[in-house]
């Protein structure tokens, strides 16, 4: 399988989408006030103690209190909240590690109102971000994740990733950490150890007990609820998880992002720091990998697939609904038996796709087309296991039901990816009525001439649709040609599948969207 990332940086935000031989199969959206991403660590105060729901919410300075549940304390709570009481009473003396005393695990069956009460400062984790109504959902067992180990402070346990099936690879590689961790620090050793030098190992640890320090230096110096340890950047942070020898290529449009994926592919991977590429052409990123126009065929309630067979797609509050429909399939040698389980099959491959894209969490239902033949409901749903076994978000898949229906249920970490493929006309605004097409272009050119002679700005992106592109730049003599004589060859005119026929967007040389749409009537 080849694998490669293509990462869209714009000054509102950061796009990255991971193709698998060209498919697009996950799309990561991060905007730049983007915060409270899972992995981050605050300083909370308790605001409220539910006794009915043995939770607590505390204030991390999001709009809404955070969630922690008593079983998200962690066995180690006690010896966390001494620590942290220690650092807060005592901000001038350098915390020492080694002699932090250990006190008893906490009991699994307790009530949070033995070990809270309103007002506490408590060091917390996101482990899930603000989705629809909810503020985050937090932790109390702190971790710092690395690319092959997550390090657990006030614990001793050395965890070894299922994945590494070898039973020498896990004996070998849990003794190797518990040669090189210090007292009173749990790991966790993830899945692309497997093979790894000690020394690659033992750096990486030192990495991780350094931010863990990072974290109890600042703890000292912050007063009321506050950002810690700010997770790496998403991009890094997927790229983290995500990277493995099937990477092939790794795309970029900006400078600066690029210089830090490829700093961090040289300690993680030196010799395939060459894969990252800067990418630099005038045409979008995501329109020359073709990308733009998967994720318009991709999103919306309607999802096309091989042979006019479809999924509808429905979300609720509680649950995601797929329905299975054959369309207008038909293929009389196999009879409807053999026409119901071949759709299935192409089905389960692209709905386990859809999750990945999605980004779909909760429990989601899923109506095949009704297949009598145990047989074929066991291949079924074999094949549903298989095409989610890539999936790294935790799931769980049950048989089809006696009415045809698959249940499972996927990890949510943070609101699902919701894209609007639908075009309002940029003409009309919904009114039904609006200006002759053929005078687009001369509407174009009013505005070039506002932007150059009137507003003095000289530099500047027309951003417009491919057909539009094509037919201005027709001919020897082009319509284009003529704008750049007219308007200076600084005025760059370039095409994006993002936008409507008759739309456009013009882009200043700062990379800022300017609206030119409220002067309609003076253009």
């Amino acid at each position: 399988m080849n694998s490669e990332l293509v990462i869209d940086v714009k000054t509102s935000g950061i796009s990255i989408a991971l193709l698998e031989n060209k498919r697009l199969v996950e799309l990561h959206q991060e905007a730049r006030e983007e915060s409270y991403a899972v992995g981050n660590i605050y300083l909370g105060r308790v605001k409220k103690i539910m006794p009915g729901l043995n939770a607590a919410f505390i204030d991390v300075g999001y709009g809404k209190d955070a969630f922690l549940h008593y079983l998200d304390l962690g066995s180690h709570f006690a010896t966390l909240a001494q620590f942290t009481k220690q650092l807060l009473s005592d901000r001038k003396k350098k915390p020492a590690f080694q002699k932090v005393k250990f006190l008893p695990e906490i009991d699994k069956n307790g009530y949070i109102s033995d070990l809270l009460k309103v007002g506490d400062e408590i060091l917390v984790q996101v482990t899930k971000e603000p989705i629809s109504t909810k503020g985050p959902r937090l932790t109390a067992e702190i971790s710092i994740a690395g690319r092959h180990l997550v390090l657990i402070p006030f614990a001793e346990k050395v965890s070894v990733s299922n994945k590494i099936k070898t039973e020498e690879e896990r004996i070998r590689l849990k003794q190797l950490i518990q040669s090189i961790k210090p007292k009173g620090y749990g790991v966790i050793i993830r899945t692309v150890a497997e093979e790894k030098k000690v020394a690659e190992l033992d750096s990486e640890l030192k990495l991780l007990l350094k931010r863990w320090e990072e974290v109890a230096l600042k703890v000292q110096k912050t007063n009321g609820a506050a950002l810690i340890l700010e997770e790496i950047g998403r991009t890094v942070g997927i790229i983290r998880d995500l990277f493995n020898p099937t990477f092939s290529n790794i795309y970029i449009n900006d400078d600066k992002t690029y210089r830090e994926v490829k700093d961090y592919l040289k300690l993680i991977s030196p010799e395939q720091k060459n894969i990252v590429r800067l990418y630099r052409n005038e045409m979008s990123i995501f329109d020359s990998f073709g990308i733009t126009k998967q994720i318009k065929s991709a999103f919306g309630k309607t999802v096309s697939f091989k042979s006019g067979a479809y999924l509808i797609i429905e979300h609720t509050e509680a649950l995601h609904v797929i329905d299975v429909n054959s369309g207008n399939r038909s293929k009389a040698a196999n009879g409807q038996e053999g026409n119901a389980f071949e759709v299935n099959l192409t089905a389960a491959e692209e709905i386990a796709r859809q999750l990945r894209l999605r980004d779909m969490g909760g429990i989601i239902v899923i109506d095949f087309i009704d297949m009598h033949e145990a047989a074929n409901r066991q291949k079924l749903f074999d094949k549903m296991r298989e095409e989610m076994s890539n999936d790294r978000a935790k799931h769980n898949i049950l048989p089809l039901s006696k009415f045809g229906l698959m249940q499972l249920t996927r990890q949510r970490v943070r609101p699902q990816t919701n894209i609007d493929i639908e075009e309002t006309c940029p003409t009309c605004f919904g009114a039904g009525i609006s200006k002759p097409s053929i005078l687009f272009t001369d509407q174009l050119e009013r505005k070039l001439d506002y932007m150059v002679n009137e507003l003095n700005i000289k530099k500047f992106v027309l951003c417009i649709h491919p057909y539009i592109y094509a037919y201005i730049k027709q001919g020897l003599f082009s319509i284009k040609w003529k704008w750049k004589r007219k308007f200076g060859k600084s005025v760059k005119i370039i095409s994006s599948q993002e936008l409507g026929f008759l739309q456009y967007r013009v882009i200043d040389a700062e990379g800022n969207e300017m609206d030119l749409q409220e002067k309609e009537g003076k253009i």
